[in-house]
């Protein structure tokens, strides 16, 4: 069996047939057909149901795809151990983070660690809870800034800090630097703009609003973190954000509650690995060193 083999069968797994496959390995689809019936005979099982109009894994297929997946995911890695450096005078960091995150955290920490190691190659993506762990179990993911919600065993979370979201208004807003602490009751009476609902950040924001009885008046629902920003600087409407956000940019600013704070654990994200990357290595006790002189601030 060759790694030829399990790459094709990720192949065919990921783009739900042989056609779509064939076109992204650029080979032809009969050698691709060859490839996979190659692998069935090795193994002895029949890995996809070709019955169908969709080409799909059996449950042997299935689980020997999960195999496939972690098999080359450890090659990269061992791949990578052999190019890092310790020195850190080269390499490269694979970096992710959640919008939310990403709006306030990427800058300051890019220019610190940036600072720190020039000749590290820099590669930052904003994505998904789910996407960041696809990426780390993959391995086209080094390490990520994410909620404490992990569901893969794969991965390991590092607590990094505890995250207050507030509601945020821009200049035209009536409360825009006012001190006056709202009451629950009282945040029924505002018109909100809220992230969409496949945000984990709007999954929080919903879950606070149940827990306290209340239906808030959303008449905006915005599908990017900094669209949201320039809905809430140019009109008179609150959104619910992390209050770090308002603090940040001058033309927003928190409303306090007189409730307890909506809040909720951000940490630090990575696979279950013997090997970890000296540029990852780095850039995490580089934030949490960061993290820890903020919260003692």
């Amino acid at each position: 069996m060759l790694l030829r083999h399990l790459r094709y069968l990720l192949a065919v797994a990921d783009n739900g047939g042989f056609t779509r496959a064939a076109e992204m390995l650029h080979v032809s689809q009969p050698t691709l057909s060859q490839q996979i019936r190659q692998l069935e005979g090795i193994l002895g099982v029949s890995l996809f149901d070709r019955t169908s109009r969709m080409v799909k894994p059996t449950e042997a297929g299935l689980a020997y795809i999960e195999c496939a997946r972690r098999v080359l995911a450890e090659l990269s890695a061992g791949k990578r151990a052999l190019q890092d450096v310790k020195d850190l005078s080269r390499g490269t960091l694979r970096l992710a983070m959640t919008p939310t995150f990403m709006a306030y955290l990427a800058g300051p920490l890019v220019h610190d660690y940036a600072a720190e190691f020039p000749n590290i190659h820099l590669e930052i993506y904003e994505l998904s809870m789910s996407d960041i762990e696809i990426g780390l179990m993959n391995d086209s993911l080094d390490i990520a800034i994410a909620f404490d919600q992990i569901r893969s065993a794969e991965i390991e979370s590092i607590p990094a800090f505890v995250e207050t979201l507030g509601i945020v208004v821009g200049r035209a807003h009536s409360l825009y630097n006012s001190q006056y602490e709202l009451t629950v009751e009282e945040i029924t009476e505002l018109k909100f703009a809220l992230l969409t609902p496949n945000f984990e950040t709007r999954t929080f924001i919903d879950e606070y609003f149940a827990k306290v009885q209340i239906t808030p008046k959303v008449i905006i629902e915005v599908d990017s973190v900094n669209t949201l920003l320039e809905v809430i600087r140019h009109t008179c409407v609150a959104t619910i954000l992390p209050e770090a956000i308002a603090t940040q940019v001058r033309t927003l600013s928190k409303v306090p509650l007189l409730d307890k704070p909506l809040q909720r654990e951000a940490v630090l994200m990575r696979r279950k690995s013997d090997y970890h990357s000296a540029a990852s290595v780095a850039f995490m006790n580089l934030a949490l060193a960061k993290f820890n002189v903020q919260q003692d601030m």
